[in-house]
C-alpha cells in the first residue's frame, strides 16, 4: 500500500495503542474499559485532552503526572509506539484490505496479551479464546489459510503446549496453550512449530540475560507469552 496509507496506519496505531494501554491495565483487574475516563492511577486526576495525545503527552509531561508528580510508566509510550509501528508495517506489506484487517487484528491481540502477561503473568481467556475464534472465522471467509489448516493449527498449538505443561509439571501454563492455539488459527499448523521454536529461543536468551542482571535463580518465573507473541508477529511477516 502507498506511503499515505502507511502514514495514517501509523497514526491510527498510536491511537489504538493508547486504548490498548487501558486494556492492559484494566482488563486483568476486572475494571471497566469505558468508565471512568482515563485518569492517574495514583491520585485519580482526570486526564485532559492534551494529556491523552499518544507519545506527545508523555514527552510534554516529562513522564510524570501533572497533578501529583507520580512517574508514568514507560510502558505507555512503548505500547503506543509499537502499535503505531506495527500498524504501519502491516499496511506497508498488505496487498489487499482483507490482508490488512487480518494483520491488524492479529498484531493487536498478540501485543495486548504480551504486555498483560509481562505485568500479571496472565493470559486472559477473554482474549485468547475469542482470538482463536476470530482466526477461524477469517479462514472461513477465505481471508487467511484454508479452514482445515487453521483448525488444525489451533489444535496443534493447544496440544503442543499442553504436552509440555504435563511433562514439565507446570513449566508453562495453559494460557500459553491457548495463545499458541490463537496463533495457529491465524497462521496454520506449520507455523506453530516455528513460533514455538523461536519463542523458546527468544525466551531462553532473554531469560538468561534477565536472571544474570537481576542476580536471581532459575526458579524465578518468567512469562513465556511475550516470546510466543514476538515469534508469532515475526512469523506473520516472514512465513
Amino acid at each position: 500500500m502507498g506511503v499515505v496509507v502507511v502514514f495514517w496506519a501509523f497514526c491510527f496505531g498510536l491511537v489504538f495503542g493508547s486504548f490498548f494501554n487501558v486494556v492492559i491495565y484494566r482488563l486483568p483487574r476486572g475494571l471497566s474499559l469505558v468508565k471512568p475516563g482515563s485518569s492517574c492511577p495514583k491520585c485519580g486526576h482526570r486526564l485532559s485532552s492534551l494529556e491523552l495525545i499518544p507519545l506527545f503527552s508523555f514527552l510534554w509531561q516529562r513522564g510524570a503526572c501533572k497533578a501529583c508528580g507520580a512517574r508514568i510508566s514507560r510502558r505507555y509510550p512503548l505500547v503506543e509506539f509499537l502499535t503505531g509501528l506495527g500498524f504501519a508495517l502491516i499496511a506497508w506489506t498488505s496487498s489487499a484490505w482483507t490482508e490488512l484487517i487480518v494483520g491488524l487484528v492479529f498484531l493487536s491481540l498478540l501485543l495486548v496479551l504480551a504486555f498483560i502477561d509481562l505485568d500479571h503473568k496472565l493470559l486472559p481467556n477473554v482474549l485468547t479464546l475469542p482470538g482463536a475464534g476470530v482466526g477461524l472465522l477469517f479462514s472461513l471467509l477465505g481471508w487467511t489459510t484454508p479452514v482445515l489448516d487453521s483448525l488444525f493449527g489451533a489444535i496443534v498449538g493447544f496440544v503442543l503446549i499442553t504436552v509440555i505443561v504435563v511433562v514439565s509439571r507446570g513449566g508453562m501454563g495453559m494460557g500459553d496453550a491457548k495463545l499458541l492455539a490463537l496463533v495457529g488459527s491465524f497462521l496454520g499448523w506449520k507455523a506453530v512449530f516455528y513460533v514455538l521454536f523461536w519463542g523458546s529461543v527468544f525466551g531462553a536468551i532473554v531469560g538468561i540475560i534477565y536472571l544474570y542482571i537481576t542476580k536471581q535463580d532459575r526458579k524465578t518465573p518468567i512469562p513465556f507469552g511475550p516470546f510466543l507473541a514476538a515469534a508469532g508477529i515475526i512469523c506473520y511477516f516472514f512465513l
